[in-house]
């Protein structure tokens, strides 16, 4: 017979997620949009601030090329539009939309604009990305009352009063409840989770719905004979444990049980920074070695002044290679101290590729420093000369 682990003690913890943040901050931009379906991907926006609109949006139908959609009004969802999917498999999906280019600028001012409006009615705020944050509604004045549905409309009134903008919260004991709470409503919805709620709001899910269980770990437990998260949390850990090893059975167990005691943390250190490219057309690592050196050697650059600006130092350099069947494969090494010098990225990642295996295309190449640390903290590592070509594949 189970017994139900006890739920942490009581916290009321915040998820707020924007509504299609990308696509919504373009509806301002552009309101006769409003209601169709609208694609935002492909190329940055080249009008400068001040142009207007342009005199007849681009249709997805039209599209060429090897880019993907950054995000999708909820009229394309409903075609089955959605990101990271590539932009001519949308077009054949829903070929009347209308296709933006991304705007990180306005992105982030507006991701400024509205963390600005929380911070000023919350002293405990986590960031997680230009577009969600998670809220401690327990160190806010009024942030218990109602189980924090009273905070949480008091933030989405003040929100889209000063952006325009909508979002959607979630209240929960905690992270990991509260994220799933903000799904439950969309858009502009307000949702609350209490301990009782479990068994009636969360276990019914598909195992899915937990972050950090994602469409292969759900096909493996569909094939265990768990379908939601309820037949999860019947399950022994000990079994849990024998299937998926001690840390992750460990953690599905729990996560199955609405538990985690995660804290808000207002400020976190980055473990690792990537910088990547998608080609417009597959690269041949021999045939097009002159382009791909080019690019490689731009995307360490571009990765050790991302690391300079913002004052780390890493110690494991890696690639990231997406070949033209979409299959992945990442190769890394770690250095003698620390470093954010773009000779010894470069090199170092050059090592890396020379065991990565190029015989197919390349669709994706991408270079990452994980390890971080404040650059001001440790010892650095000798900068060396950038990998003579007998060394590097590219």
């Amino acid at each position: 017979m189970h017994q139900s682990p006890p739920i942490a003690a009581i916290r009321r913890i915040a998820h707020l997620d924007m509504d299609a943040f990308y696509a919504s901050v373009e509806l301002l931009r552009y309101p006769d949009l409003r209601g169709l379906p609208v694609v935002i991907g492909g190329s940055r926006r080249r009008q400068g601030p001040g142009e207007g609109a342009p005199a007849e949006h681009a249709r997805l139908r039209d599209y060429v090329g090897r880019g993907v959609v950054t995000t999708a009004t909820y009229a394309a969802r409903e075609f089955g539009v959605h990101s990271a999917m590539g932009l001519m498999n949308a077009a054949r999906l829903c070929p009347q939309a209308v296709l933006l280019p991304v705007d990180f600028d306005e992105y982030r001012r507006y991701s400024r604009l509205f963390k600005a409006v929380i911070a000023q009615m919350a002293p405990l705020v986590e960031d997680r990305g230009v577009d969600e944050v998670y809220i401690d509604f327990g160190a806010a004045e009024g942030g218990r009352a109602l189980g924090g549905r009273a905070l949480a409309l008091r933030i989405q009134a003040a929100i889209h009063e000063r952006t325009g903008l909508t979002c959607s919260i979630g209240v929960a004991p905690n992270k990991l409840l509260a994220k799933m709470a903000s799904e439950f409503h969309k858009p502009n919805g307000v949702s609350i989770v209490y301990e009782s709620d479990l068994a009636e709001q969360i276990w019914p899910l598909p195992c899915r719905r937990i972050h950090g269980i994602g469409p292969r770990m759900s096909a493996r437990l569909e094939q265990l004979g768990i379908r939601n998260i309820g037949e999860l949390a019947r399950r022994e850990r000990g079994w849990l444990v024998q299937q998926f090893g001690r840390s992750h059975g460990g953690w599905m167990y729990e996560a199955a049980w609405g538990l985690d005691e995660r804290p808000v943390v207002q400020e976190s250190e980055p473990v690792s920074m990537s910088r990547e490219t998608t080609f417009e057309r597959d690269l041949h690592a021999v045939r097009d070695r002159a382009q791909l050196r080019a690019l490689f050697t731009a995307l360490c650059e571009h990765l050790a002044g991302d690391l300079q600006r913002h004052g780390y130092v890493g110690k494991t350099i890696g690639v990231k290679l997406r070949y033209d069947n979409f299959q992945r494969a990442t190769r890394d090494q770690t250095i003698d101290g620390y470093t954010n010098d773009a000779a010894l990225i470069r090199r170092t990642a050059g090592l890396c590729l020379k065991r990565a295996p190029l015989e197919r295309r390349l669709r994706l190449l991408g270079v990452k420093v994980t390890g971080l640390v404040r650059s001001d903290s440790v010892a650095l590592a000798a900068a060396q000369p950038a990998a003579p070509a007998e060394l590097s594949l590219f």
